[in-house]
């Protein structure tokens, strides 16, 4: 760590949890983000902040004006403009000492089983259940990280499935793949925009506890919000033996 880096990360470093360890370590980070929206946005800008030292932006849409609502690393003049070079210009003026990968792509299950082994953590910040399926299994096939987290009007959830652990449930424990789940969008629903602001910068958050060793992370529980009433319930969440990702291993 150069003395540019010392005074740019000071605060973390003077934090005895975090110290010159743990910045070391998202210093050396790669975070993978599938999605560059809503919840995408905060979540890479914390990131960023705080000096992981490679982020890849996953996303194949191009930014639209109802979109400025709440995706933060975006600007009026981005509109049109495919949303990971959108972000990836704001990374570069936040830290440009971070590098950013940007992906243009829908990311599909062939994809991710060639790419999520190169990631220390995975956040997803996609918007619907086949694309979270698909990720969390190649995340547990690899046993890499998962910080998922979702949001729609005001309500708002994040879990974490750290596969580095032997007992960590994965997301098809808590949303079976085979059940039936209303999928809804914003764009139909709309969204609180604070709300993916909060669970993203959870999911910032979650990625580097994980990745810095320290705190304890969301691993077994998920965390809903309702920020129309500003209150929060969590749900212990267990391996189910059932699990046609993560259960047929347990025999």
């Amino acid at each position: 760590m150069n003395d540019d880096q010392l005074l740019r990360y000071s605060r973390h470093i003077l934090v005895d949890e975090i110290g010159i360890e743990a910045q070391q370590r998202f210093l050396e980070a790669r975070v993978m983000i599938i999605g560059a929206g809503g919840l995408g946005a905060p979540a890479a800008m914390y990131l960023a902040a705080a000096g992981i030292g490679e982020i890849t932006l996953v996303d194949a849409d191009n930014v639209d004006l109802t979109n400025l609502q709440r995706q933060i690393v975006h600007v009026t003049a981005s509109v049109g403009e495919p949303k990971v070079d959108s972000a990836r210009k704001t990374l570069a003026a936040l830290n440009p000492d971070v590098k950013v990968n940007t992906v243009a792509v829908r990311a599909d299950a062939p994809w991710l089983n060639d790419n999520v082994p190169n990631a220390t953590v995975v956040l997803d910040c996609t918007d619907n259940f086949a694309t979270r399926h698909a990720i969390n299994a190649a995340c547990f096939a690899h046993g890499v990280p998962l910080v998922s987290g979702a949001a729609l009007r005001f309500d708002g959830q994040i879990s974490t499935f750290d596969f580095r652990s032997a007992e960590s449930p994965c997301y098809a424990c808590v949303f079976p793949p085979d059940e039936a789940f209303e999928e809804v969008a914003c764009s139909t629903m709309g969204v609180f925009s604070p709300t993916v602001g909060i669970i993203g910068t959870m999911q910032a958050a979650e990625a580097l506890r994980l990745i810095g060793g320290f705190g304890t992370t969301l691993q077994g529980r998920l965390m809903m919000l309702d920020s129309l009433r500003m209150e929060w319930n969590t749900m212990r969440v267990a391996r189910q033996v059932d699990c046609p990702v993560c259960g047929s291993n347990d025999g």
